[in-house]
């Protein structure tokens, strides 16, 4: 396809990338002077029943997306047809995929991953107060902004309070984020983000998905009968109390969940994020502090008296420190000279006991230790990596 010169009333001036639907392009918009994504929709490159059914998403994106304008979901200016291309004029963002950071193995800090989660139910409690369910919350729908901040984007299998496109008994999502009622086709509602969100949130945590398999079944199967590995048993730097929020977030049934995106939010800001434990520094000895000012006084000081006055008194609490110390305990005395008797000292160093303690044999230990060094977060921090060393007594 030769890429157009306009679409509707929009200037092309570009191609931004392509997607699963069509190719998007940067726009400009000649009424209010400012650039936009023109993201696009063949409708005769598919036969004419698929076209219908992805026309009909490609304009729910346009209305789900029209109806919410908050600073973490990406805004939707316009929607047009222009011959056999359907379009959605939105903003301009400069980002990347969430999923690209974890297919890379790239790791956040805990308290970048409890703000970047507050943004994402922060804009889930605004789209569901204003009758928009996503039903697809997945990374690959997060952008993740230059300036440090998530979006989020891509409302094509929204759920909309009143619209009847979809109804029970349609399965829509992705299998790895997909709540259980998803699986079995029954209405879903906002807390069905919520279960979304909470996989997220594991993926943060962890570096790794809680319900994974080899087919669509296999991870059916996981999502509705099995609960994953707490997070802090594969992450140890994870506080335990992640452990509750993430459990529930991830019931199986809707009402075991939270109730709203909000108690979410509120839910995680109240985990305690422990700082790094770090020794404290050593004490200098009180005799050598003084020992040091007397002898490190460079010349051209050593004529004020006040300087002396200031040193004397170190050099005092030294030296009282010294006088308080307890008495050596007494040594024995030295051996007698083997320069007289030398056949006697020959006798006796071939008779006493070695002065060496006999040494007590200890179980030998193997050192298993994580051979991963230490990373940068996405936003510089040092991660540690994910396990403590351990060691195991060989008997």
């Amino acid at each position: 396809m030769d890429q157009p010169q306009k679409l509707g009333k929009y200037a092309i001036n570009g191609e931004l990338g392509r997607g699963a639907m069509g190719i998007v392009y940067q726009g400009h918009d000649p009424d209010l002077e400012r650039d936009v994504a023109i993201k696009t929709f063949r409708k005769d490159t598919l036969d004419k029943s698929e076209s219908i059914e992805l026309l009909e998403r490609f304009k729910r994106e346009a209305q789900a997306g029209g109806r919410l304008q908050h600073p973490h979901i990406v805004s939707i200016y316009d929607y047009g047809e222009d011959g056999d291309v359907a379009y959605i004029a939105m903003e301009i963002i400069r980002g990347k995929e969430l999923k690209e950071f974890f297919d890379s193995n790239q790791r956040f800090a805990t308290k970048d991953a409890v703000r970047l989660m507050a943004q994402l139910l922060d804009a889930l409690e605004y789209a569901h107060k204003n009758g928009v369910v996503h039903r697809d919350i997945k990374p690959a729908n997060l952008i993740l902004m230059e300036d440090g901040t998530l979006k989020i984007t891509d409302f094509g299998i929204a759920r909309l309070e009143s619209s009847t496109l979809t109804q029970a008994g349609t399965v829509l999502g992705t299998p790895t984020y997909m709540a259980p009622e998803q699986f079995m086709g029954q209405t879903v509602d906002g807390r069905s983000d919520l279960f979304s969100a909470g996989v997220i949130l594991y993926q943060f945590l962890t570096g790794e998905k809680p319900f994974v398999g080899s087919s669509i079944t296999t991870i059916m199967h996981k999502v509705l009968k099995e609960d994953p590995i707490s997070p802090s048993e594969l992450n140890v730097q994870v506080p335990p109390a992640f452990d509750a929020v993430v459990k529930k977030a991830l019931a199986k049934r809707p009402d075991d969940r939270y109730q709203s995106a909000a108690e979410f939010r509120d839910a995680l800001a109240g985990v305690e994020i422990r700082p790094p434990i770090t020794a404290p520094a050593p004490q200098p000895d009180a005799e050598a502090t003084a020992v040091n000012l007397a002898t490190a006084l460079p010349a051209e000081k050593k004529g004020k008296p006040w300087l002396w006055i200031g040193i004397g008194a170190a050099a005092a609490a030294g030296l009282a420190a010294a006088l308080l110390r307890p008495p050596a305990e007494p040594t024995e005395p030295p051996p007698p000279s083997t320069a007289a008797a030398p056949e006697a000292a020959a006798d006796q160093a071939a008779t006493a006991p070695s002065s060496k303690p006999e040494s007590k044999k200890k179980p030998s230990r193997k050192v298993q230790e994580n051979k991963e060094a230490p990373k940068k977060g996405v936003f510089g921090e040092e991660i540690k990596p994910s396990h403590w060393k351990k060691e195991t007594e060989l008997f």
